[in-house]
């Protein structure tokens, strides 16, 4: 028979395997990397997998505090530079926030649609066409790109339900 838990230990459990394969994934690839997904790195990507939104670096850090009381800004952000660096996380510019890479360990810098209420992210696999048409176009605005990820601002699907559900159904109604 199950024992209660805290909301935080039930979303993490019904979703263990799946984080736990996630994590061992990250692992292996640091490795054959030659790079170490050291216990500090490995508790923030786990924070980040089990948020499954973007989440802002102070947030991480509260998180870590709870587990590590000596937990300080410079190790969450170490970690997160690490991530990032070996491209299992996106950084979202717009919100100043982080998410785990929908593919860990084949990151391609896709497009990211960050919800604006929620901060659900979700990544599309960027179309070749449509990369090659932008580059085309940022080329001949004469600027270079300082990153290539896109991000686009929306209302997710569950948030826009949340809002009024009869006019999503009239929405669809109407069409």
């Amino acid at each position: 028979m199950n024992t209660p838990t805290n909301d935080a230990h039930s979303h993490a459990h019904s979703s263990a395997d799946a984080l736990q394969a996630a994590v061992t994934m990250a692992d292996d690839y640091c490795r054959e990397r030659g790079q170490k997904l050291t216990p500090i790195r490995r508790t923030v990507l786990e924070l980040l997998l089990a948020s499954g939104r973007a989440t802002k670096a102070y947030t991480l850090l509260d998180e870590m505090r709870a587990m590590h009381p000596n937990a300080s800004p410079p190790t969450v952000y170490r970690a997160l530079d690490f991530l990032l660096s070996a491209g299992l996380i996106h950084r979202i510019e717009s919100i100043n926030a982080f998410t785990v890479c929908h593919d860990l360990t084949h990151c391609q810098h896709g497009v990211l649609i960050v919800c604006q209420q929620c901060g659900r992210v979700t990544e599309l696999q960027q179309q070749q066409q449509l990369r090659q048409t932008l580059m085309s176009q940022v080329e001949a605005s004469g600027y270079r790109l300082a990153g290539d990820d896109i991000e686009l601002k929306g209302i997710c699907p569950a948030c826009q339900a949340a809002e009024d559900p009869s006019a999503h159904q009239h929405d669809h109604a109407s069409h």
